[in-house]
């Protein structure tokens, strides 16, 4: 059971989430402050730490410093979102906005500690073998363990087969592991398996003799041959057809390559690197992918994770991409806003990072050239050209004519929230909202003066 300390100033909240928490079996441990979360327990003793950004004597984000390993979640108002995301940096594990779905929270939770665990147990060798590798970027526990095996596997010849979903960056691993290699003197040919016709593949990774074909006016190298003494990276080896994986499995086999057209065969020296998104144990199972050649291509497996399993790497790969492109148009360094960063890390990115470098790219292209900052309403200009509020869903908060950047009281929040919803939510759906009882949020108007409204019967028949 995984133990959790609250802290948190406001008791109905933090007795709402404590009853929350407690129906999904975690323990829980409450605190009023920060200085009472120190002086009652011990916080190496807890699996999670979280805790509202704005507390009495000190903020939330002191606890960093003394949390450790020990994850830290970060509970803030909309409001107060750029202090959230300045915690991330100091190195909170992530934040929530006020008011919380339950669900949400739930989640959020579960993710954190799932992470923190996978952190705890990441192999000694990785841990002590995990420097970052040029042209990758990220910190997250998944990240440290590919660099890890990187740095094991690249020295030898082992064929490697890297797995990850499309846009992930597989050709940055292959890349990584050929740079650290012995053949790093030598080329490295990549193929994409995908963008050659069926009919033009082999002579393509093979070569073929004059008059091999019609059209075959001279002889040609395949790039098989063009890769001797270095590294071939086969890129959607799935899509490869079955024709070209018994010639590729000779390769492989006898270390030979047999041009079309030719009765001679030659030898080669080549480390083969293969990707691919799709399941090729499944195919094999299905006759799709010859299983002898899977079983040859899978000696070292590596996956890349998707980028909405990274963490804070998707805020480091978005300020990275948003530097480069800056250069890149000759613009003025620009940042993101606080609304820019909340749908940036709360999208899931099924497009990976080659998604999120179209979106910053679109983002750079279109921002006004006297603009500093690339905020919410930049992003979300010319939805046909990017889309991205509108397919992530993000909802962005009315005002009350006020700056929304302005720091609120929590009171304030609470109320701005209700005057602001009320009209299109019933009772239970704010309650849910706020991560409140109903009676909680009636004792809440009572005591800040928010009437509630008539339903539409009553004032009809009044």
């Amino acid at each position: 059971m995984s133990h959790i300390l609250i802290v948190e100033d406001e008791a109905i909240i933090r007795t709402a989430l404590r009853k929350l928490l407690e129906r999904h079996r975690y323990k829980i441990s409450e605190a009023g402050s920060v200085r009472e979360a120190l002086s009652k327990y011990r916080l190496k003793e807890v699996d999670l730490i979280i805790s509202d950004l704005r507390l009495p004597g000190a903020p939330g984000t002191d606890l960093l410093k003394h949390a450790g390993d020990i994850p830290v979640l970060i509970m803030t108002s909309y409001a107060s979102l750029r202090s959230a995301v300045d915690s991330m940096r100091m190195g909170a594990a992530d934040y929530i906005a006020k008011p919380f779905d339950h669900d949400e929270m739930l989640a959020t939770v579960r993710r954190v500690i799932g992470k923190a665990e996978q952190n705890r147990v990441l192999p000694t060798a990785a841990k002590e073998n995990t420097s970052t590798i040029a042209g990758m970027i990220g910190t997250s526990p998944v990240m440290r363990e590919l660099y890890g095996r990187i740095h094991k596997v690249a020295p030898t010849d082992a064929t490697v087969l890297v797995h990850g979903e499309t846009g992930t960056g597989k050709e940055l691993v292959a890349r990584a592991i050929h740079e650290e290699s012995h053949r790093t003197n030598k080329p490295l040919i990549s193929v994409n398996c995908a963008a050659i016709p069926d009919t033009l593949i082999e002579s393509e990774l093979f070569g073929y003799e004059k008059g091999a074909f019609t059209g075959a006016q001279t002889a040609r190298e395949g790039l098989v041959a063009a890769a001797d003494g270095g590294t071939l990276f086969l890129d959607e080896i799935g899509e490869l057809p079955l024709e070209a994986q018994a010639r590729l499995l000779r390769v492989l086999q006898e270390g030979e390559v047999r041009p079309i057209g030719s009765v001679e065969s030659h030898k080669v020296d080549v480390r083969l690197v293969t990707a691919t998104h799709r399941n090729l144990r499944q195919l094999s199972a299905e006759r799709k992918f010859r299983e002898d050649l899977y079983y040859r291509i899978n000696v070292v497996q590596m996956t890349l994770a998707p980028l909405r399993e990274r963490g804070r790497d998707v805020l480091a790969l978005a300020e990275h991409l948003l530097e480069k492109f800056c250069t890149k148009v000759a613009r003025p360094l620009l940042r993101l806003s606080p609304e820019a960063i909340q749908a940036v890390t709360t999208y899931t990115w099924p497009g990976n990072v080659r998604e999120l470098e179209n979106a910053i790219q679109r983002a750079v292209i279109l921002t006004d050239k006297d603009c500093r900052e690339i905020d919410h309403k930049i992003l979300d200009i010319d939805l046909d050209l990017v889309p991205i509020e509108e397919t992530i869903g993000i909802q962005r908060p009315r005002s009350l004519h006020t700056d929304p950047r302005e720091d609120l009281s929590l009171e304030d929040y609470f109320a701005r929230f209700v005057i602001e919803h009320q009209d299109t939510m019933s009772e239970t759906e704010l309650a849910k909202k706020l991560g409140v009882s109903r009676k909680c949020l009636w004792e809440r108007r009572q005591k800040l003066g928010i009437p509630r409204k008539k339903s539409r019967r009553a004032a009809a028949e009044a």
